[in-house]
């Protein structure tokens, strides 16, 4: 994204047409409205609260509702807590195509190591595979570290379709190759079992500009990230997912990437963040208008579910979920159409990316534990189960 020479911040406002209220709700089966007049947002799982909206339009003549969703049992059906991400969306229709993470294992088909540490005084290497209860084998990186310093210097995709993450290259925004994470940025105890997250501070990021299967133009994709709500900065941009295969910024639509923070340099939620939202390029959207106040912010709970899906070729429509990564279910504080034409149709290029913007705009800090990208617009359901394994697992973290 263009906003700053290089990766520094500088005070900057881009005007855009902004509503004080939220939009009306697409109808597409994934979003659950409700209210009249100025509708609220209902939630579950320690959501971010609740929300409204008043009338847009002409005249008032339209009534604003916030998407509202539950990912507990609805209609008496208890959302699959023991099926792994990647299985439940392969079962859907839409199997990941890129999975990340140095915490777990994301689909019971894969094998190999979830992470590769690097030792910084003499460059040896080691992988960093799966224990028995599907977490990461952390003793082996301590073993191998000892005292030392290390970072992360692969994560494995483990889709099958070798969307390997690496140190970000030079970009349009900062035209040097971005560093690696610190291998002891972040732990966790999970069940009495530690493991290790990814430490993003400015200058660090990871990317694979040669993907294989990850959607491009138009066509639709599910996306997720697990991330610490209580660590973030208002510069661009923890994001996860589908960036410019170039490293530059290509234009409004060429990127589609889960955003945590509270960056505001284009667009907001309510309040004062952090949100999640989606960074379409040269715009991180909380809605389709901007403050768009349904998105709220996400403040009474540690660890976050940020989910962003954009429906198939033509539809004109995208989605934003949210969920307490350690209980209940997820909420959709967004459901309905691109904002502006600019974003209709997208222009994805399929990159993977992680810890940066779209033209590696390095300046972000979060803290990333999984993360998986499809090529379908999923059901309700499968997020609903996603989640319920997401919570199985975080709702340990000690």
């Amino acid at each position: 994204m263009i906003a700053r020479p290089r990766w520094t911040q500088v005070s900057l406002f881009m005007v855009f047409v902004a509503s004080a209220g939220c939009t009306v709700t697409s109808s597409h089966p994934d979003a659950d409205t409700s209210g009249s007049g100025g509708s609220s947002s209902t939630s579950s799982g320690g959501s971010n609260g609740s929300g409204s909206g008043g009338a847009t339009g002409s005249g008032g003549a339209s009534v604003a509702m916030c998407a509202t969703g539950s990912g507990g049992d609805q209609g008496g059906r208890t959302p699959d807590s023991k099926t792994l991400p990647c299985d439940v969306y392969e079962a859907d229709g839409g199997p990941c195509v890129a999975a990340h993470s140095t915490v777990r294992l994301l689909t019971k088909k894969y094998s190999g190591p979830l992470y590769q540490v690097r030792k910084t005084s003499d460059q040896t290497t080691v992988e960093i595979g799966v224990g028995d209860d599907g977490l990461a084998k952390s003793e082996d990186q301590d073993s191998f570290c000892g005292v030392d310093a290390c970072t992360i210097s692969i994560i494995y995709d483990q889709s099958g379709k070798k969307n390997d993450l690496t140190k970000s290259p030079a970009g349009m925004a900062k035209d040097t190759p971005n560093d690696e994470a610190s291998a002891k940025g972040i732990s966790l105890m999970i069940g009495g079992h530690k493991v290790y997250g990814i430490h993003i501070l400015p200058m660090i990021g990871y990317r694979n500009n040669s993907p294989t299967g990850t959607a491009t133009g138009d066509d639709p994709e599910t996306e997720y990230m697990v991330a610490q709500t209580d660590v973030y900065n208002n510069n661009c941009c923890f994001d996860y997912g589908n960036m410019e295969t170039t490293s530059r910024d290509d234009g409004e639509g060429t990127m589609e990437a889960v955003y945590f923070g509270n960056c505001t340099i284009w667009n907001k939620g309510a309040d004062k963040g952090p949100w999640v939202m989606g960074d379409l390029e040269n715009g991180l959207w909380a809605g389709d208008t901007s403050p768009y106040n349904c998105n709220k912010s996400i403040t009474d709970f540690k660890y976050v579910t940020g989910m962003v899906k954009g429906d198939a070729a033509g539809k004109n429509h995208w989605t934003i979920k949210v969920g307490n990564a350690q209980s209940g279910g997820l909420i959709v504080p967004f459901d309905g159409k691109r904002p502006g034409t600019r974003y209709n149709p997208m222009k994805k290029q399929g990159a993977v990316g992680l810890g940066t913007g779209g033209d590696n705009s390095s300046g972000a800090k979060g803290n990333f534990f999984e993360g998986v990208m499809t090529n379908a617009y999923s059901s309700k359901n499968a997020d609903d189960d996603v989640q319920a394994n997401i919570v199985s697992v975080y709702g340990q973290v000690q």
